[in-house]
């Protein structure tokens, strides 16, 4: 039996007690400071607010201040805030906690630098913590993966990267059940940027969902040859993209799954069909108060990296016009109506 401690009781770290609690090992989940109500309820009715399922018996809460206490003697710690969290989890636990805790992270996103590269949280972190002298590898999990179907033992599969084999090979033996299969990498970068990326480009996938609903009218139903493609050019653009990450073709695949169980599946679908309606930025924002949507902040951050690659020559704008779509309608109040002939190509000779 392992002890594990899971850091910030959102959706996705909570939904994590599930496999790692049923596969017999003690569990310790801590909230952040803004998950105090979660927590008050999860010790009140062992369950998370969010989830119509109870934690399995045995799961231990605690609030933030007394996250030193539900450390002591874990085998790993897994961090599950959002990436609205990143500078408060590095500040307040990674900074704090043992460098021989091994850590792995839930966090999807990606931090564009001043040169136009771009690097994944547990690179971002790397780098923090060296400055102040501390030295830690953190491993991740990536793959299409929502919360509530995690909690349902909907069958997932995910990775978990890290560059320490042994300890996520330790990490997936004690979270893999017969409905969560984990694949394991070494390719940190290519599978955080897979994931991250997909985010931005489901928005834009769902804003097609918005558009029928616009112009053929609510009654119209599903259709799908607008959404196909929409994600034809998604998976496009993100190829070029994470050619540029240097990532590995599996990597790849797994952002191209979680494309679609975010298109189908995530907070990022809401906003994309508001957005398609017709909706501008912020109505959609405002309708959806109190929704944590980080595919706002990963579109803008990809965005901007890509513009300064182009402006350092070293990227061709022409090759994104999704992406930069997006952007457009997020920040310069452009409508959701995508480019279509900017995604047709000629091969003919």
């Amino acid at each position: 039996m392992k002890k594990i401690a899971i850091i910030g009781s959102g959706m996705m770290g909570s939904a994590l007690a599930f496999p790692a609690r049923e596969n017999g090992h003690e569990v310790r989940l801590v909230g952040t400071p803004l998950d105090r109500d979660i927590i008050t309820a999860c010790k009140q009715t062992n369950r998370h607010p969010k989830f119509d399922r109870a934690f399995p018996e045995g799961v231990q809460y605690y609030q933030f201040e007394d996250w030193k206490q539900a450390v002591e003697g874990v085998d790993f710690v897994i961090g599950g805030v959002s990436s609205f969290g990143v500078d408060w989890f590095l500040d307040n636990v990674l900074s704090e906690l043992s460098p021989t805790i091994p850590v792995l992270s839930v966090t999807k996103g990606l931090i564009n630098l001043e040169n136009g590269d771009l690097i994944s949280y547990p690179e971002y972190w790397k780098r923090a913590l060296a400055e102040k002298g501390i030295r830690r590898e953190i491993c991740a999990i990536g793959g299409p993966c929502t919360s509530y179907e995690l909690v349902a033992h909907d069958q997932t599969e995910v990775a978990f990267c890290g560059y320490e084999t042994k300890i996520i090979k330790m990490m997936k033996e004690a979270m893999q059940t017969s409905y969560y299969h984990i694949s394991t990498t070494n390719d940190v970068e290519g599978l955080e940027s897979a994931v991250a990326l997909k985010n931005g480009y489901a928005l834009a996938v769902a804003m097609t969902i918005g558009l029928v609903n616009r112009d053929l009218g609510p009654d119209a139903g599903l259709h799908y040859n607008s959404q196909a493609a929409a994600f034809y050019q998604a998976v496009k653009e993100m190829r070029y993209l994470l050619e540029m990450q240097g990532a590995s073709r599996d990597c790849e695949n797994i952002g191209i799954g979680d494309l679609y169980v975010t298109v189908y599946g995530g907070r990022t679908r809401k906003v994309g069909i508001l957005l398609g309606e017709g909706k501008t930025y912020q109505e959609a924002m405002e309708i959806l108060a109190g929704v944590t949507l980080e595919s706002l902040v990963v579109s803008r951050r990809v965005y901007k990296a890509v513009c300064r690659k182009a402006e350092l020559g070293k990227a061709d704008m022409s090759l994104f016009p999704m992406l930069k779509h997006a952007a457009d309608v997020l920040d310069n109040g452009k409508d959701a109506h995508l480019p279509w002939e900017e995604f047709t190509f000629d091969q003919t000779t």
